[in-house]
């Protein structure tokens, strides 16, 4: 057994995490570095998550997530939009109107979000807690 493989599990216990190759080669390590580093950026997470449910107005993403500066959110979407993962659509008005939806790389992350969503319920404290 290599040094990722994980040893299985007793009945009844969780099954065992996939199994790594023994070598990760150095172009998938830096994509999954890359990867981590983008979607683990403080609030980036937060707004895919907001953005799953469909598009959404500047505001209304600054009314879904709390805590979350408009000078930060405006930041994280260029990020976004530049990682390709959100699109930016501008509306004429009066008024004009601005609304952000995930691309199709953005909704991959759905499953995701999805199971961080999942292991966070079960391993982190409430927040009354």
């Amino acid at each position: 057994m290599t040094q990722h493989e994980m040893t299985p599990h007793e009945p009844g216990t969780s099954a065992a995490a996939p199994t790594l190759p023994a070598e990760v080669p150095g172009e998938r390590c830096t994509r999954f570095q890359n990867a981590i580093e983008l979607i683990g950026r403080r609030w980036v997470g937060v707004i895919v998550y907001v953005l799953l449910d469909g598009p959404c107005r500047f505001n209304e993403l600054l009314a879904k997530v709390p805590h979350l500066s408009d000078r930060l959110l405006t930041e994280r979407l260029r990020e976004l939009e530049v990682a390709g993962m959100v699109t930016r659509e501008v509306h004429p008005g009066p008024p004009v109107r601005v609304v952000y939806e995930l691309t199709d790389a953005g909704r991959d992350l759905s499953d995701v979000i999805r199971g961080i969503v999942e292991w966070a319920e079960k391993w982190m404290p409430g927040a009354a807690e």
